[in-house]
């Protein structure tokens, strides 16, 4: 498995360890349709949260955020209605990104935001 690869599963797990923690359930990981491919879908107090992870080893590059352009939104909420008819129809939706920052021999940071569409 390439290096990026491991470190997008690793950011993946720590996400989904992160909301969990914080009163999450996660339903779907890795999920996939012709639009493309959900990291995270949770749901929290009755909302499903589709969340984009970005992970890196540092900001040497850019903070993982700055990857999340308006396309990348507007392809997220597409694929967000996407999981919605496939499991079930129409339900309270919101986007979230997860941005870890995971330097080799240090703490990971882990931040969120919520609603980023």
């Amino acid at each position: 498995m390439a290096a990026k690869d491991e470190l997008g599963r690793r950011g993946e797990e720590l996400a989904g360890e992160y909301l969990a923690e914080r009163g999450y359930t996660i339903r779907d990981r890795n999920w996939r349709c012709a639009l493309g491919e959900i990291d995270i879908v949770a749901e929290r107090a009755g909302v499903t949260v589709v969340v984009e992870v970005k992970t890196r080893t540092s900001v040497d590059f850019g903070h993982p955020f700055a990857a999340i352009t308006p396309v990348k939104v507007a392809r997220l909420r597409r694929l967000a209605a996407a999981w919605c008819d496939a499991h079930g129809g129409p339900r309270p939706l919101r986007v979230d990104a997860v941005a870890i920052v995971a330097p080799r021999n240090a703490r990971p940071v882990i931040e969120h935001l919520e609603g980023i569409s």
